[in-house]
């Protein structure tokens, strides 16, 4: 079986509504299929249009594909308000995110643009953030990024992604927030060598969005292929995750919204 090839998700809904970031290629893409293949609608996202078109081709079933570049805060503003212009999702998956490339833009791919997407899109019922085993090498000082990142990491960034879940969890309770580590997978980011299971990194996102098991509707939880797993204890420590908001307001002029 392919990574693409139909799955059961367990107990599901009857027909939910996904927006998924960073859904042409990879991780996003295969979960996207899966929750097509399942009956769901999935609107797609893809950083300019020529790979919106190829999200399109690779996901047929796709409701659309909305265009915006994640390292711009200006693009995700407007990437916001034109998932808000469609209508209400069920659930958003936070799947975009970049590796080996300059710091300053992992830190406005992996933390800032979940933060803004966070912020400003309607309030969905359920919210998946995409973070990596790495996270626990994450520094949770937080120092401001903003002038310099020479010390900023990877690392840092799954970290915040976590954390960003936890303050969701925490803040709006009508809403299951919870991270994922999909493993070190075989797609562009991850390289062809790498050993873990490209199908069950793609099912865990996708069951947290639209499975009704007891399992998946839970909130403030790290999960690792379906399983809940140990996560680096300071990303629910409220002083931690207050630090985050407050960088990620000065540096992109939103607060983050009361429920």
């Amino acid at each position: 079986m392919g990574p693409e090839t139909f799955f059961c998700l367990g107990c599901f809904m009857e027909m939910a509504r996904i927006f998924i970031t960073g859904s042409s290629d990879g991780l996003g893409r295969i979960t996207a299929n899966f929750l097509v293949n399942q009956g769901h609608a999935v609107v797609l996202h893809a950083r300019n249009p020529e790979r919106g078109r190829q999200a399109l081709e690779k996901v047929p079933g796709a409701e659309k594909v909305l265009i915006g570049d994640l390292s711009s805060i200006k693009e995700t503003k407007k990437l916001a308000l034109e998932v808000n212009s469609i209508g209400h999702f069920d659930s958003i998956i936070h799947n975009a995110g970049v590796y080996q490339v300059p710091n300053k833009l992992i830190f406005a791919v992996n933390t800032l643009a979940p933060y803004i997407l966070t912020c400003l899109i309607q309030k969905p019922e359920r919210m998946i953030y995409l973070s990596s085993g790495m996270h626990l090498q994450g520094d949770p000082g937080l120092k401001d990024f903003s002038h310099d990142t020479s010390r900023y990491s990877y690392s840092d960034s799954k970290l915040h992604d976590v954390i960003l879940s936890m303050v969701v969890a925490r803040e709006w309770p009508g809403v299951y927030s919870n991270a994922v580590n999909p493993g070190w997978v075989p797609t562009k980011m991850g390289g062809k060598s790498a050993p873990d299971n490209l199908e069950k990194g793609a099912e865990t996102q996708a069951w947290l969005a639209v499975s009704n098991d007891n399992e998946a509707k839970v909130s403030g939880r790290y999960f690792y292929h379906k399983r809940e797993k140990y996560f680096q204890p300071a990303a629910g420590d409220p002083v931690v995750q207050e630090k985050l908001l407050a960088l990620c307001e000065e540096i992109s002029g939103i607060s983050f919204p009361a429920y």
